[in-house]
């Protein structure tokens, strides 16, 4: 098995590697890329895990991985799969701080086009009753007319002899239609201009998150850090069951699909999603968690045969 992970700066492709460091147990060693990039190898028997820190965002991740990737056909080795990893906002209360992620579907929740604010009319206000008068009584009524004592009236007109029940009504215009929170979003799937999602293999991530004791959920890959509790929840809405929020994965996720190598992707959560506060972060419980997050991984490589994509 040659294992190939991602992640966007150095502290946490080390956390990674300290992981995976009773499983390989030659001491790291340090090979160039292209584009002045370089791998940190890990090596043991048969199996290699190369840890790439490829910057931040996922046009970064992208490039990076691909480099990578490119780098390991051309040299006759191909990778058999590829992680995206590093620390991540979680949506509580799916992925609380310290939690392990194992995404069920790496989704570019940005990439797209807004649109305006979905609105959703009000309750129509019922018409008014229909004025209908009371019922004319019988002929023999004692309340009928005295056609004797009853004074000439004028011929009633076309118009009167409909009777008032028939006359139609107008609507009774209710409130002004209200908008959603936030404004509208049309993926970029739904644009025809490619994929916005992609989804690991079923059988490898349950094999993942079952030996990690991870949360199996959505993943988002944003552009821009989440930092209000309106953000939040417009994208808990848009990906019901969202777990993490992160900035690599979809780029990962998409290097890896074009060379035909299956992806996962693996976080630890770290703070909230929702309004920025950096003194409420846990970075370094979520670096350790990492850790041993990549020990459990070490753990299942030998059972890990390369899936199909």
């Amino acid at each position: 098995m040659r294992l190939l992970v991602v992640t966007a700066v150095a502290v946490e492709r080390d956390s990674a590697a300290t992981g995976l460091a009773a499983r390989f147990r030659d001491a790291p060693e340090e090979e160039a890329l292209p584009g002045r990039r370089s791998l940190l190898v890990l090596r043991d028997g048969r199996h290699r895990a190369d840890l790439l820190a490829a910057g931040v965002g996922p046009a970064a991740a992208a490039a990076g991985t691909s480099a990578a990737l490119t780098a390991a056909e051309l040299a006759g080795h191909p990778y058999d799969l590829v992680v995206a990893s590093g620390i991540a906002g979680g949506f509580l209360p799916v992925a609380p701080l310290g939690s392990v992620v194992v995404a069920d579907e790496i989704v570019a929740a940005d990439l797209g086009a807004q649109t305006p604010p979905a609105r959703v009319p009000p309750p129509q206000a019922p018409p008014p009753a229909a004025r209908t008068g009371a019922p004319a009584p019988a002929p023999d009524s004692p309340d009928a007319p005295d056609a004797l004592n009853t004074p000439d009236l004028p011929a009633p007109s076309p118009e009167a002899a409909v009777p008032e029940a028939a006359v139609p009504v107008p609507p009774v215009p209710g409130p002004p239609a209200e908008p959603l929170p936030g404004p509208g979003f049309v993926p970029v799937s739904e644009l025809g201009f490619g994929t916005s999602s992609h989804v690991p293999p079923p059988g490898l991530r349950a094999a993942v998150a079952g030996a990690l004791g991870a949360v199996c959920g959505p993943v988002l890959t944003v552009s821009t850090v989440t930092g209000t509790a309106e953000r939040a929840a417009e994208l808990a809405a848009r990906h019901p069951g969202a777990a993490a929020e992160g900035m690599e994965g979809f780029g990962v996720a998409e290097a890896a699909a074009a060379h035909g190598v299956p992806v996962l992707e693996v976080r630890a959560v770290s703070n909230p999603v929702g309004p920025r506060d950096r003194a409420a972060w846990r970075i370094g419980d979520a670096l350790t968690a990492l850790s041993g997050a990549f020990g459990g991984l070490s753990s299942v490589l030998d059972s890990l045969e390369a899936p199909a994509p």
